[in-house]
């Protein structure tokens, strides 16, 4: 496949971008500062701007699917979904974030007592994106909610997939950056959450 991923010098854009070219995927690796993202023959770094949809789009025209993989206060979703749009892309996936998530049934994560107050501006926007996200119908979007905790380590390539709530375990709510590319480029491969957002963890 052709895949666009916006965002890819991120952690979790790296990830992804290493995961599509361990499968053989040709990446188009976007960012700010393309210099930063992987090198690899099958990556093509190109410089490019969310806030610019027009341009995007010229970078984003002939792939299969396009990965967002940017942080929720710097990218306008509507911007971004204007940019695959006229792209003629069907398919959009974004790395999502765990704050919309329940943790009992009714009761989300964000609105728990020990959610981290630093992280509050960047969860509401990522809940946002999600709801934006949620009145498209034109495109086969989907929102992948990692585990509570993005950590650093190893790729083991076991992990649990839910839907709208956290995943956790008896340690907690947990997933390595590589495990969570294993799970996200899975569903670029074979999509089973088409127009759904789904969550992974350990």
């Amino acid at each position: 496949m052709n895949v666009a991923v916006i965002g890819a010098t991120g952690r979790a854009g790296r990830e992804i971008t290493a995961e599509l070219v361990r499968r053989g995927h040709n990446v188009t690796a976007i960012a700010r500062h393309p210099d930063a993202a992987l090198s690899a023959p099958l990556v093509k770094r190109v410089a490019g701007d969310v806030a610019d949809p027009d341009g995007l789009a010229k970078l984003l025209t002939g792939h299969d699917a396009v990965v967002s993989a940017v942080h929720f206060l710097d990218c306008d979703p509507a911007k971004l979904v204007r940019a695959v749009r006229a792209a003629g892309v069907s398919r959009y996936l974004v790395v999502g974030g765990a704050a919309s998530l329940e943790v009992a049934p009714g009761k989300k994560l964000i609105d728990q007592p020990n959610f981290p107050k630093e992280y509050d501006a960047e969860a509401r926007a990522g809940i946002a994106f999600l709801d934006y996200l949620r009145g498209v119908d034109d495109l086969d979007w989907t929102f992948l909610s990692p585990a509570a905790l993005l950590f650093e380590g190893p790729r083991l390539g076991t992990f649990r997939l839910g839907k709208d709530m956290l995943v956790a375990n008896a340690e907690g709510s947990s997933i390595s950056f590589a495990d969570y590319a294993i799970a996200f480029v899975d569903e670029v491969e074979k999509p089973q959450h088409v127009r759904q957002r789904f969550a992974v963890g350990y």
